[in-house]
């Protein structure tokens, strides 16, 4: 457990309601909410969307063999309906969890920001608001879509997308002009210096685990660049040739085995860049959350449970999402466990950063 003397000699840096500790709190929370999104998106959107998507191919292939040029338009127009749905989402969990990164990075760097403290207060509550209005934005273009909209070609969504943007861009110009005026002025000694020499286990582990998770992120991406992408580059394009060929010639078996071969092939790439992307994400979000372990106050043996829950969520989750090209379903379904063993390990870190911020108000209510 924390002692009463490092909470006092880190109350400076993560004062109550101070930016570190929105920062902190926000962050934490954004990759918890984005991490859920994701596996709900996964479970009851992504493979339905996909089978959709598949079937209106089909019939498309099926309409040019009969002629039929309206309903060839109006099954394209479907698929990218479906197109846009999935993309939107996608969106929405990737911007949610980069956010959250983002947020965790802007809390170490607090100390360094040479601003009033209403003024980084003020900067992380600006960051937050468009941390939270741009994906939720996102997430409604498909369903809001251009109803009501002044413009033409933008929607209402679209719009408050844009403007949360906006603030967030904002929030990082503020703590990019603070860091330079830091770096261009004196530079104090500041007691938040101890945040860049922990070296308890639950740090060094993270530091560790998170380092050779992005560097396994690395090996993976070079090998499926070397081996894989320029091979999937050239299969895609020779399908859609041979697949609008066959049905333009009547083959209507060849045009559909075509089509069903092009859906395993966008499969394949599919669960091989996700696969690449959540282990070098996961590693990312270890080292980030070794540098806040500190501001976790909970008993030592509980920090290690989370560290070891969230490192085994962290490479299960990227492993089985390629073992779904074999096992189907069922590594889908382990990969989302995995995804949970993140999600819990995140929550009972934000339960003891919590819990640090409370004792903080406590201390200082009973100062006086």
């Amino acid at each position: 457990m924390s002692t009463p003397n490092a909470i006092r000699r880190n109350a400076g840096a993560f004062a109550p309601l101070g930016p570190a500790r929105l920062f902190s709190l926000g962050g934490i929370t954004l990759i918890i909410g984005g991490m859920v999104f994701g596996d709900v998106f996964a479970v009851f959107v992504l493979h339905q969307n996909a089978g959709r998507i598949g079937q209106h191919l089909l019939a498309a292939t099926q309409a040019v063999a009969a002629g039929d040029v309206g309903s060839v338009l109006a099954h394209f127009t479907s698929i990218g309906g479906f197109l846009e749905n999935r993309g939107t989402k996608v969106d929405t969990h990737v911007h949610i969890l980069d956010f959250g990164y983002l947020a965790l990075l802007l809390a170490l760097v607090q100390p360094y920001v040479a601003l009033s403290a209403s003024a980084k207060k003020l900067l992380a509550q600006i960051f937050l608001l468009g941390a939270v209005l741009l994906p939720v934005s996102v997430f409604l273009i498909h369903y809001v879509g251009l109803a009501y909209s002044p413009l033409r070609a933008i929607g209402w969504a679209s719009i408050f997308a844009d403007f949360g943007g906006l603030l967030v861009i904002v929030a990082c110009v503020g703590e990019l002009a603070g860091l330079w005026r830091y770096l261009r002025g004196p530079r104090p000694a500041l007691a938040a210096e101890e945040l860049r020499q922990d070296r308890s286990w639950p740090a060094r582990v993270l530091l560790t685990g998170g380092t050779l998770l992005v560097l396994l992120g690395f090996l993976h991406g070079a090998y499926y660049a070397a081996a894989n992408l320029y091979q999937h580059e050239a299969r895609d394009t020779a399908l859609l040739r041979a697949m609008m060929e066959d049905a333009a010639g009547n083959n209507l078996a060849a045009a559909t085995q075509a089509v069903n071969a092009y859906g395993g092939l966008q499969g394949e790439k599919a669960v091989k860049i996700a696969a690449h992307a959540h282990i070098i994400e996961f590693g990312l979000l270890a080292i980030l959350l070794a540098f806040v372990q500190r501001f976790v106050f909970l008993s030592e043996r509980w920090k290690r449970r989370w560290v070891l829950v969230l490192l085994l969520g962290s490479v299960v989750l990227p492993v089985f999402v390629l073992l779904e090209l074999r096992w189907g379903l069922v590594a889908g379904g382990i990969a989302d466990m995995g995804g949970l063993l993140v999600v819990v390990s995140l929550s009972g870190m934000l339960v003891g950063v919590l819990r640090h911020t409370g004792r903080l108000d406590a201390g200082r209510e009973a100062e006086p």
